[in-house]
């Protein structure tokens, strides 16, 4: 039997292992302008791919781009309740998930085979957010590192 150190076979199909949960290296990425952090996997998502639309902060790819997180802050002048912030991005229909509490709101869904996540907390004039978009036939893979991603965000 051929042992498979770095890959796994998934239908015929070899894709790279990702490092998960307990063997990533985490790391601590922040927005210095608004004092946004969180806890990143730099060796799940290796590859930045720059500023997001609409904010401050960065993207960030898994080597083969299955899977993708944003870290930003967007401007919230009127310091909108998480309720209301959330309101007014109309998010698309079908949430599966949804928190939402007087500092952050939480959704989550299932577009396209992949599992959307937005996680916002409300700052000073801005909402500081994480969006995390993953393979959902790998769902029980990422759940440990979308977790800590949300508990550690800050801001």
């Amino acid at each position: 039997m051929r042992r498979l150190s770095a890959t796994f076979a998934i239908v015929g199909i070899f894709v790279p292992a990702l490092a998960f949960a307990g063997d990533a290296e985490w790391r601590r990425y922040a927005i210095l302008s608004t004092g946004t952090s969180v806890d990143m996997p730099v060796s799940i998502f290796t590859s930045d791919a720059g500023p997001p639309e609409g904010g401050t902060g960065r993207r960030f790819f898994t080597e083969d781009r299955r899977a993708d997180l944003t870290v930003q802050s967007v401007a919230n002048p009127g310091n909108d309740s998480p309720a209301a912030f959330l309101a007014r991005m109309r998010p698309p229909a079908g949430i599966i998930y949804k928190r939402i509490t007087s500092d952050f709101f939480v959704v989550s869904s299932i577009r396209n085979d992949r599992i959307w996540y937005n996680r916002c907390n409300r700052g000073n004039g801005t909402m500081n957010c994480v969006m995390i978009n993953y393979p959902a036939a790998e769902k029980r893979r990422w759940d440990d590192v979308v977790t800590r991603i949300s508990h550690t965000l800050r801001g």
